[in-house]
C-alpha cells in the first residue's frame, strides 16, 4: 500500500480505542516498524492527537476529541456511501473502480459488527438496468475531466446510426444520466448554441489545447429538461386533454416524467393536463396509444381520431407482411 493508504490504516486501527503497539501495527498491515513510525509522525504532523505511552502496557491511541471527528463515518453514512456506490455501478459511472476501491477500505475497516449490518444493508437494495457499456468509461472519464479543466475539445461525432460522421468543438459543460443514456451539454462552435450530445455516438476525443470560460450559473440538468419539456407560451395552442380509465393506469400516466410536468388535477379514475397542440398529437399520442381500452379520452375529440388513424395505419402495417 502508499504511505497515505498506511496512514488511513492506521488511523482507523486508532480510531477502535484500544491502545496498540508499533509492532502490532506492523504485523496486521505487514510493513516494517520503522514505516510504522514515519506514518505516526506524518499523521501527527497533520494534527491528529496520537498519544504514545511507553512500558509494558503501553502503546498508541487517540485522544477521546478525534473519535467524532468528520473524517470517520457513523453507521448511516457509510451504508449511504455503500448504496450510492450501488447506484452508480448500474448507471455506469466512469469512477466506478475508485469509488469500489473507496468502499472496499471502508469495510476493511470497520468493526466487525457494523461490517456485518452494513454487508446485510447491501445486499437488501439492487438496482434493475440495462448493462453498462463497459467502453463507455474511459470516455466518460476524459469528458468529466476536461468539463473541470474547462477545456475545449474536437470530437467526431455522428447524430443517428444513419448519419456520417462529423467533426465538431465543442466546450463540455457538464454529464446528465437520463433514461439510462449519457450525455454532454457543450457549448456547439459548429451551431454557435449550447446543446447535448449523446456520449455512445462519440467516435473519438481530443483536446484542442484551448480554454473556455463556463456560464455561470449553469445548470446541465436543468438546460437538458428543458430542451425535452416545452413550457406553455404566448403563440403556442394550449389543450386540455381529459382522461378517465382504470385506476392502475390513471396513476401511471400522471407519474409518466413527461405527463407529470403537464398535470392539472388528478383523482383515482380521471386526470386533466394542459399541454401543447402539436405535442399532443404527436409524442402523447404515441404514448396513449399502447394503454388501448385501460383508458378512454374524453376530450379533445380530435386525439381520437388521431389514435384511431395511428391504429390503423399500425393495422396496415403488419397486414402488408402477409403479402411477402
Amino acid at each position: 500500500m502508499s504511505k497515505a493508504d498506511n496512514m488511513l490504516a492506521i488511523l482507523w486501527m486508532l480510531k477502535q480505542g484500544k491502545k496498540i503497539t508499533s509492532t502490532e501495527i506492523a504485523d496486521h498491515l505487514e510493513i516494517h516498524v520503522r514505516t510504522v513510525y514515519r506514518c505516526i509522525d506524518a499523521l501527527c504532523a497533520s494534527g491528529v492527537p496520537i498519544v504514545s505511552e511507553a512500558g509494558h502496557h503501553g502503546g498508541f491511541s487517540l485522544l477521546h476529541p478525534l473519535v467524532e471527528a468528520p473524517i470517520f463515518f457513523d453507521a448511516g453514512e457509510q451504508l449511504a456511501l455503500v448504496h450510492a456506490a450501488t447506484f452508480a455501478r448500474e448507471a455506469g459511472y466512469p469512477f466506478g473502480q475508485k469509488l469500489e476501491q473507496a468502499v472496499r477500505k471502508l469495510k476493511q475497516y470497520t468493526k466487525p459488527e457494523q461490517l456485518e449490518q452494513l454487508q446485510r444493508h447491501e445486499a437488501g437494495l439492487e438496482v434493475l438496468r440495462s448493462e453498462p457499456e463497459p467502453s463507455l468509461e474511459p470516455v466518460l472519464e476524459q469528458l468529466e475531466t476536461l468539463c473541470a479543466k474547462r477545456a475545449t475539445l474536437r470530437m467526431i461525432y455522428r447524430k443517428s446510426p444513419e448519419s456520417p460522421e462529423q467533426p465538431r468543438s465543442i466546450d463540455p459543460y457538464g454529464l446528465v444520466h437520463w433514461q439510462e443514456k449519457w450525455y454532454i451539454v457543450a457549448f456547439c462552435h459548429l451551431r454557435s448554441e449550447i446543446r447535448s450530445f449523446r456520449v455512445d455516438r462519440i467516435q473519438a476525443i481530443e483536446p484542442t489545447g484551448h480554454s473556455f470560460m463556463r456560464p455561470e450559473p449553469f445548470s446541465a440538468k436543468a438546460f437538458f429538461m428543458n430542451r425535452l419539456l416545452s413550457a406553455p407560451g404566448e403563440n403556442q395552442d394550449i389543450l386540455t386533454l381529459r382522461i378517465q380509465g382504470k385506476g392502475w393506469a390513471v396513476e401511471e400516466l400522471c407519474s409518466h416524467w413527461y405527463m407529470h410536468h403537464y398535470l392539472v388535477k388528478q383523482s383515482p379514475y380521471e386526470a386533466f393536463f394542459n399541454i401543447e397542440k402539436e405535442a399532443l398529437n404527436t409524442f402523447v399520442a404515441k404514448l396513449l396509444l399502447p394503454y388501448g381500452p385501460a383508458i378512454r379520452i374524453c376530450e379533445p375529440a380530435d386525439l381520437n381520431e388521431r389514435l384511431a388513424q395511428m391504429a390503423s395505419e399500425l393495422a396496415e402495417y403488419y397486414r402488408s407482411y402477409e403479402k411477402f
